[in-house]
């Protein structure tokens, strides 16, 4: 039943083929089918090389080391795998009830750990079951709208939605870091009794499984394995303004000249959706935006750098469906009729995973874009947002959506990042709304989708950009504010985007964004006059006491410039999250993986943000092993311990790690 085939060891067994193989350093790429052969595709991972293990066959078990992992598979019919540490313990093992392990533990349930099937075509309904450690904490996954940042016991959707991204890599308390390779749409159960992972249509079973001694060992070795994002540009550490919608070109460069008048730090401002004169046409609408190549000159006169949103979606109008349509380059329905997106017009989406389908977009926007000097871009809508997330009924060039669907935002990011690299570009980041394992390393800065206006919305935000951080995506922002349900000149939601815009301040883009009542009326009845636009979000929209409160984050961020430069520095090298949960730098403290109101923004600054309506006051916990300031009043504390700490309508709580100065106060 075992063979061993370079550094790959494989086992056969009534047909089913499955390969355990060194993939990085401490790590291990397992693939399994039914089928008659492998497929050889990496999907998120980089090919490794110099790849070496210590791989050993006995009458009862085959074992294959590489550092400090170790697979032991049984001889027995139902081949169980179970992954050591370097110390002998056990980090992961599979969930068997049979009675083909009879040296083990017999069960009449007849359940595999490795099951296969079959659908009809000739692949696989897929379902990956491990045993469960109730004690085990487990973090990232990506996005999902939900309270939780340890998802132990928790229910995930394999899919892309919009405000959901999956991104399959956990990080466990116990040591071990895993990729379920597959862009296949599906589930994940982290349950008390079992994990279960499925994918609803697949050809094979593939993952990888590090071993490390801390997380952040675990998050490099992650890293290592699916790339890391590139070196941030400068414009990517200060503040973003956008709103829904800035209507015309001369709206757009009144409110970066205010900017300018009233010596606010200002970066990056957007032309949101509908500049176009139709979807697909990817371009401006001279009527309303007559002189673009002379609005980026005067931005970048006023050192703005101007992003341009982008949507995927081609309207059957457009000037170049029907040659899209021709080439094969437009998502197809397996059923009914052909249009999957229908806002302002009866739309297809383009299909990334067609190579030329990539080209030809980054053609058209290099054209009408990228030449007249705009180098960033808003990629939106990007997972797709399907009117009808009928996944089975939509087929890409690579297969069809329930196969490989979760893929489609890496590809969409793949398109404008190879585009822009091969015009030289080093250090390239786009918006994208959605995200896969490995869009990072195309310069993929997530946001979280059109999410409520709310106190409870920004709770589901701050754990979501930490399991980003830890799934290996350290670019993410928020709509800061919330993307939609408010009005303006509402007292509670001037409070909730005033705690909002201090947690926004310490994530890793500051970003101002959001679709304001009482809405403004469209321009006209076509092309980039359609669409309507909302209330006014700038900081000066909220009232005296609000713009008083921003100015000073926004000035705080920008004395903290040469710091979060850093940070960036070392996302791009090595992975590590910019915000991350306390456990990353104190995973000694048992307290500290138990800790979900507060986070890292690197190293050296502990941030605890205020996260509820009418709250002066919070409880901060403090890690053991080291001392803290509070950065605004100076006084200082002992770590492991919990303190009371106030939180004035001004104040965001902010503690230097031990003898750290960071230019907190002016």
């Amino acid at each position: 039943m075992f063979t061993v085939d370079g550094n790959r060891l494989i086992r056969e067994y009534d047909g089913e083929k499955m390969w355990i193989e060194p993939w990085g350093k401490d790590s291990l790429r397992v693939r399994s089918t039914e089928l008659t052969t492998i497929e050889e595709e990496d999907w998120a991972l980089l090919p490794q090389h110099d790849n070496k293990a210590e791989i050993a066959i006995d009458e009862d078990k085959a074992t294959i080391v590489n550092g400090k992992i170790k697979a032991v598979v049984s001889s027995e019919a139902a081949g169980k795998t179970i992954f050591y540490n370097q110390k002998g313990d056990i980090l992961l093992q599979e969930y068997v009830r049979n009675r083909k392990n009879l040296k083990e533990f017999t069960s009449a349930l007849k359940i595999d750990a490795r099951e296969f099937k079959a659908n009809l075509g000739g692949d696989f309904r897929l379902t990956q079951r491990f045993e469960s450690d109730p004690e085990e904490k487990l973090f990232g996954m990506g996005q999902y709208q939900q309270p939780f940042l340890d998802l132990k016991n928790c229910t995930l959707e394999l899919a892309q939605r919009n405000s959901q991204a999956s991104v399959p890599f956990a990080l466990s308390s116990l040591g071990y870091g895993f990729l379920w390779n597959n862009p296949a749409i599906g589930q994940v159960t982290f349950g008390k009794n079992i994990t279960e992972w499925t994918a609803v249509s697949t050809k094979q079973l593939d993952y990888w499984i590090t071993a490390g001694d801390s997380p952040a060992e675990i998050e490099e070795a992650y890293a290592r394995a699916t790339g890391t994002v590139p070196m941030m540009p400068e414009y990517g550490l200060g503040f973003w303004q956008c709103k829904l919608r800035y209507q015309t070109q001369e709206e757009l460069l009144e409110v970066a000249r205010e900017y300018k008048k009233r010596e606010l730090p200002i970066d990056v401002i957007v032309v949101d959706y509908f500049h176009w004169p139709t979807q697909g046409d990817w371009r401006f609408d001279t009527d309303y935006w007559p002189d673009p190549e002379g609005m980026v000159k005067e931005l970048k006169e006023m050192g703005i750098e101007l992003m341009v949103s982008v949507w995927p979606t081609v309207d059957k109008k457009s000037e170049n469906y029907q040659e899209m349509l021709q080439k094969g380059y437009l998502t197809r329905a397996e059923k009914g009729i052909r249009i999957t997106h229908d806002f302002l017009g009866n739309t297809v989406y383009f299909d990334p995973t067609h190579p030329g389908a990539r080209a030809f977009i980054w053609k058209k926007a290099k054209q009408n874009y990228y030449d007249k000097g705009i180098t960033i871009f808003w990629l939106d809508e990007a997972e797709p947002e399907y009117n009808v997330y009928d996944f089975e009924n939509y087929r890409y060039h690579i297969g069809s959506n329930a196969q490989v669907g979760n893929i489609y935002p890496l590809m969409f990011s793949r398109a404008f990042y190879d585009g822009m690299k091969q015009e030289g570009q080093k250090e390239i980041v786009n918006l994208v709304r959605c995200a896969w394992a490995g869009s990072q390393r195309y310069g993929a800065l997530v946001w979280s989708g059109d999410i409520d206006s709310s106190f409870a919305s920004l709770r589901n935000q701050f754990n979501t950009g930490l399991n980003m951080g830890i799934a290996g995506i350290p670019w993410w922002t928020t709509d800061i504010g919330g993307f939609q349900g408010a009005w303006t000149d509402d007292p509670d939601f001037r409070e909730c985007i005033i705690r909002w815009f201090q947690y926004g301040a310490f994530c890793p883009v500051f970003r101002l964004h959001g679709d304001r009542e009482p809405h403004q009326e469209p321009l006209g009845e076509i092309g980039g006059g359609l669409c309507p636009s909302g209330a006014a979000n700038e900081v000066w929209s909220y009232g005296e006491e609000a713009y008083h409160i921003f100015r000073k984050y926004m000035h705080m961020r920008e004395r903290l410039r040469p710091y979060i430069r850093d940070l960036m520095k070392e996302a791009h090298e090595k992975g590590t999250p910019v915000m991350r949960p306390l456990f990353y730098d104190f995973a000694a403290d048992k307290e500290a993986w138990n800790i979900e109101d507060a986070y890292m923004f690197g190293p050296k600054l502990l941030v605890a943000p205020v996260l509820h309506e009418d709250q002066r006051n919070r409880t901060v916990y403090l890690p053991e092993g080291e001392a803290w300031t509070n950065a605004h009043t100076g006084e200082s504390f002992e770590g492991g311990q919990y303190i009371d700490c106030p939180a004035s309508l001004e104040t965001i709580p902010l503690f230097l790690r031990g003898d750290a100065s960071l230019p907190i106060k002016e």
